[in-house]
């Protein structure tokens, strides 16, 4: 039985702009019950708060608030304090994998980034064993999904993070309502669209979501709805794709338990098929 998860961060994507501009994404939904193995489903997520990268990467990846895991700003350059989906997978002799933004290197191998060391990572003892990490927010999200797709057919790792940023980028240069924003959601739709159904036919349950939103001062961090409603795509034959409320502080313990691995983590029981 296959017990590999792939998640997709979309750095800043706020949730309305998800339903309404990625079409792939969507007619997955439309198309549900032609194709069990592709099924998909669509959640609205609320974020945590405050609404900042940093401290929802940890939220993601650990299931802890950022006010319970200390990393409350963009500016916390730490190691995190907390069982992560990579540390758990990694100590149940999981492969990991990441291709990410410097600070998830930070969070979970090693801190401060150092770009000639931590740019690319191979060690088997690090809790993200092999990882293409970048540092410059306009870094093409098309580069980084080849990074990805490297790091899944050389190493087939049960967990893969793949986590781009220009949809972030392109928000805080033009905002929520500008045509930048929703044409670079359009084009990671496009990206995806490349790559999803191969990511299932070789046995992959697929989580695409984001961080948080965006706001039309080219900003977020706060608690407008615009900046804490987040989209959350499940594909794949181990979800139960029935209507049910989820947490941001859940995705955690959903993809441990969709690894099949051992945790004390909080998830929706009613989200898997399991």
């Amino acid at each position: 039985m296959n017990n590999k998860v792939i998640l997709v961060v979309l750095d800043g994507l706020n949730y309305q702009v998800a339903r309404d501009c990625m079409g792939y994404l969507n007619g997955l939904l439309e198309q549900r019950h032609s194709n069990p193995n592709m099924r998909a489903t669509l959640y609205p997520l609320m974020c945590e708060l405050p609404s900042l990268s940093r401290p929802l990467y940890e939220c993601i990846l650990t299931g802890v608030r950022p006010v319970e895991s200390g990393v409350v700003n963009n500016d916390v350059v730490r190691l995190s304090n907390h069982d992560s989906i990579f540390s758990l997978a990694k100590s149940q002799g999981k492969v990991t994998a990441a291709a990410a933004y410097h600070w998830v290197s930070e969070l979970y191998n090693r801190a401060p980034y150092e770009p000639v060391r931590d740019r690319f990572t191979n060690d088997e003892n690090l809790n993200i064993q092999h990882g293409c990490f970048y540092h410059w927010d306009h870094y093409p999200d098309e580069a980084l999904f080849l990074d990805a797709e490297h790091l899944r057919r050389t190493y087939q790792p049960d967990l893969l993070l793949i986590h781009p940023m220009n949809i972030d980028d392109m928000g805080h240069k033009f905002g929520l309502d500008s045509r930048q924003y929703r044409n670079c959601a359009r084009g990671v739709d496009i990206i995806l669209s490349n790559y999803i159904e191969q990511w299932l036919n070789d046995g992959y349950q697929i989580v695409v979501t984001s961080d948080h939103g965006m706001n039309d001062d080219l900003s977020h961090g706060g608690i407008l709805p615009q900046e804490r409603e987040v989209p959350l795509f499940v594909i794949g034959d181990k979800f139960t794709h029935q209507e049910c409320h989820v947490k941001q502080t859940e995705l955690c313990g959903t993809i441990c338990q969709l690894l099949n691995i051992n945790h004390t983590k909080p998830y929706p029981q009613e989200l898997l098929a399991l």
